[in-house]
């Protein structure tokens, strides 16, 4: 699943760290959804998009079939 968090993180100024501490996860786990290395939960996608100050999850993530 691909996703914006960086450019929307680096939009409202936030770090990895910061961004890490504010969803409840490590600053490594930021870089590894940033690097699509990692699927999120949706608890955590739900943060995610909160903090980011988006609407939609689908605003964050973007999910394709077969992905």
């Amino acid at each position: 699943m691909k996703n914006n968090i960086k450019l929307l993180r680096l939009k409202i100024g936030l770090n990895q760290q910061e961004l890490a501490k504010l969803s409840g996860v490590t600053r490594q786990t930021i870089g590894a959804l940033e690097n699509n290395k990692y699927n999120p939960s949706l608890l955590l996608a739900y943060k995610i998009t909160k903090i980011l100050k988006c609407e939609r999850i689908e605003d964050v993530f973007i999910f394709k079939e077969g992905e």
